[in-house]
């Protein structure tokens, strides 16, 4: 397998070694963590089990694998070491999957799992289960050998894996919702009861759930995280970004905040402690610290790479702000700003110091929000910098976050039209439940969609 390779199969990864960027050993891979779905569609993979030396094993999400080679998986460095506990919609490749007694759809003979192809999606950071190694006859083992032909099949050319369509319980309903957008699937999650809604943010990952809890209304919010696990509920407020996670902090007893600001990284704590130190409604309570930051010696190039990162939303990745060194918020001097659309104009080689927007003026930390709404309406602006007296970049403030404080507090209220947005590939049972999501009811664990 070639560095970055979009597929490989898992016996080829079973115990190889895990390496941060510096070609340290951080671990062993154990397992594959994926996602079963209805409908006879792939499985999306999740992440991996990493043993470390010290035998403590931990849940290693695929975003933060840079490349998997022919006896080493590569990773950002970024590990979370509190010890993996598999969830109720996660499958253990493995440990369940293979070995498995599964049927071919074609003729109906039941065959034997020996491996399983996993692939990357085109333009998209997503894996997924996309073809199945099997043995016909007897029941072989893993990676025994035995006798009977073996043949490899697409997903769809078997039958026996995925969850059963009228299954009623959060798997269903995660399935179902799966491809929703965080505000769809934020505004599912607000029309469920409290114990449902629970159930499915319990079962979402720490990033799909951070993306939702920044779409709730704040009391939604402090429901679901205090029913996680403290060390849970730090992961997921450090996948949120910053000023969600301060805003959803400051609604916390005191008690509280302290005790999860206490779990989180340190330079994650320290940043939630800076935002909220401002008032909710100026720009320094509406800006988040983690913008684009370069210095004016990098080029257009280093910042076409920065803001095609898929994990930006549109709104942060409108712009750069070149400063002086530190590169860390806050930052050096704030030199000015540098937009996508210039970027796109110069050769790649282009100093980005050199064509740095100097003239639009910054928003001071204490500024209040019309103040801010008014800049940005002013302006036609996605993101405004917030700088302080001493000429300092603190963060940006989005036109998202703008929104978010200047609608009614009832505004997520309002009806969506989510059939318009049905995943391709849904089925008819599927459609109906997304587009009936309001008429969604818990009577004794049981959830019908009103038919």
């Amino acid at each position: 397998m070639a560095a970055g390779a979009p597929r490989f199969f898992v016996s080829h990864i079973s115990g190889v070694a895990t390496f941060d960027p510096a070609g340290d050993q951080v671990g062993r891979v154990r397992d594959l963590v994926v996602m079963l779905r209805v409908g006879g569609r792939p499985p999306r993979l999740l992440g991996l089990v990493v043993e470390l030396p010290s035998r403590r094993r931990i849940f290693l999400p695929m975003n933060r694998v840079t490349a998997v080679q022919s006896g080493q998986v590569i990773t950002t460095g970024v590990l979370n070491v509190r010890r993996f506990e598999q969830r109720p919609t996660e499958r253990l490749v493995f440990g369940e999957l293979l070995d498995r007694r599964v049927t071919l759809v074609e003729t109906g003979e039941e065959v034997t799992v020996l491996d399983l192809s996993v692939h990357q999606l085109p333009a998209r950071r997503e894996w997924e289960i996309d073809r199945v190694f099997v043995r016909k006859g007897r029941k072989g083992g893993t990676f025994r050998r035995g006798k009977g032909e073996t043949l490899t099949v697409e997903w769809s050319a078997v039958t026996g894996f995925s969850l059963e369509e009228q299954g009623q319980g959060a798997e269903s309903l995660l399935a179902t919702f799966e491809q929703l957008r965080p505000a769809d699937l934020a505004n599912v999650l607000h029309h469920l009861s409290a114990k449902r809604r629970a159930e499915v943010a319990a079962a979402l990952d720490d990033d799909r759930l951070a993306d939702v809890l920044e779409e709730l209304p704040e009391d939604d919010q402090v429901e679901i995280l205090g029913k996680l696990k403290e060390e849970r509920a730090a992961d997921v407020l450090e996948a949120m970004d910053p000023d969600d996670a301060a805003d959803l902090l400051s609604e916390l007893p005191e008690e509280d905040k302290e005790r999860l600001l206490s779990l989180m990284k340190p330079g994650d704590a320290a940043d939630m402690r800076r935002l909220m130190a401002y008032e909710e409604h100026t720009a320094g309570g509406l800006m988040t610290t983690e913008p684009i930051v370069l210095r004016p010696d990098a080029t257009v190039a280093d910042a076409l790479a920065r803001i095609r990162n898929p994990d930006l939303s549109p709104a942060h990745a409108a712009q750069i702000y070149v400063c002086r060194p530190p590169d860390e918020t806050p930052t050096g001097k704030y030199l000015g700003t540098v937009h996508f659309q210039r970027l796109l104009r110069d050769p790649p080689y282009t100093l980005v110091g050199s064509i740095i927007d100097d003239d639009l003026q910054s928003l001071a930390p204490d500024a209040a929000l019309p103040v801010v709404a008014g800049f940005f309406a002013a302006y036609d602006m996605v993101a405004a910098p917030v700088v302080d007296e001493t000429g300092a970049l603190l963060g940006a403030v989005t036109v998202d976050d703008v929104l978010d404080h200047m609608l009614p507090d009832d505004w997520r209220e309002t009806e969506f039209h989510l059939d318009d947005d049905v995943p391709d590939g849904t089925d008819d049972a599927d459609s109906r439940d997304v587009r009936d999501v309001r008429d969604v009811r818990d009577d004794e664990g049981v959830v019908t969609d009103g038919t």
